[in-house]
């Protein structure tokens, strides 16, 4: 037996038993310890504000339902393989499965943790994929002036990965001044939208609001591209293509993590792509900061609903089956 979340798409969330899928030889069976819930897209999920055009694309891999609801959804699960090859018995791997308590997947979909990772901070690889691809899409190089807008987990992951290329002076901008301490212990500059650097070379955007986004087309500088990685569903957002957009040249470019970069996909696979985010993770401890709030997993239905709300505090939340 194993037990799964469930969404209704009416804002409902429902933990429900079922048994676990027949393993085959190309299979194995994990028990879960940690499940990383993706605020932003799951709270459309949680919703049914995913549209009816991106239901095919959307869809989480092993997935049950349909959009827009009830499904059982989520892609990051961390976990210990209880059966299968040898080779993987009792180690640690990271999935990309729905929130539940155990599951049967392809040993193909498995990815072992570096050795030493700790397996809770694996549930950020779904999160450092994403800011690695947005990474390539900007193009940002060397001593580049960087501004990210939006303090979330996408956005402080992002804003740690440009910290790490040579001589880049990065800014993370949110209007939350509760994000300043996580910001600076990632190595970034700390600044409030009224205070947003001007003339960057490279700009993203994670704030997934309309807001956000024009903080972030005016912090751009003369041509400079302005990296969108918010998803906002079904909602429709204001950008402000007056003023100086056109004299400034700017460019606006979406950036998703279905598919690696055009820039490196004639070489890089979607797993290499992901064996890369976890080893970035398993590199420096302070990731540990964006994980800071701990739901178990029989209480997820009374306590998620609230965590989808706008403005409800913690940054990465954190699904525990131990």
């Amino acid at each position: 037996m194993s037990r799964a979340l469930w969404y209704d798409g009416r804002g409902g969330v429902e933990v429900r038993s079922e048994m676990a899928a027949g393993r085959s030889g190309d299979d194995a069976l994990v028990r879960t310890l940690f499940s990383g819930v993706s605020r932003g897209t799951e709270r459309l999920v949680s919703q049914g504000r995913i549209p009816e055009s991106e239901w095919g694309r959307m869809r989480a891999p092993r997935q049950q339902g349909d959009f827009p609801g009830p499904v059982k959804y989520g892609y990051a699960a961390v976990g210990i393989v209880e059966d299968g090859p040898s080779e993987l018995r009792g180690r640690a791997v990271f999935c990309l499965n729905p929130h539940e308590s155990a599951f049967v997947a392809p040993i193909s979909a498995l990815h072992l943790l570096p050795e030493g990772m700790p397996p809770r901070r694996a549930t950020l690889a779904a999160n450092m994929e994403t800011a690695l691809n947005a990474l390539w899409d900007s193009g940002a190089g060397p001593c580049d002036r960087a501004v990210v807008v939006g303090g979330g987990v996408v956005g402080l992951l992002s804003a740690w990965l440009l910290g790490r290329l040579p001589g880049v002076e990065v800014t993370l901008v949110d209007a939350d001044d509760r994000r300043r301490g996580v910001a600076e212990a990632l190595g970034a500059t700390f600044a409030l939208p009224r205070d947003t650097p001007h003339d960057a070379d490279v700009v993203l955007h994670a704030s997934a609001s309309a807001a956000g986004l024009a903080t972030a087309l005016s912090a751009a500088g003369e041509e400079a591209t302005v990296v969108e990685l918010s998803w906002h569903g079904s909602d429709d957002v204001a950008v402000p293509l007056g003023r100086a957009f056109h004299a400034r040249r700017l460019k606006l470019v979406s950036s998703q993590v279905g598919q690696v970069a055009p820039s490196r996909r004639p070489r890089w696979s979607a797993r290499r792509r992901l064996a890369a985010a976890l080893a970035l993770l398993a590199a420096d401890d302070r990731h540990d900061l964006l994980l800071d709030v701990s739901v178990p997993f029989e209480d997820a239905p009374s306590v998620l609903p609230a965590l989808f709300e706008p403005g409800a505090e913690g940054l990465g939340i954190v699904l525990d089956y131990v």
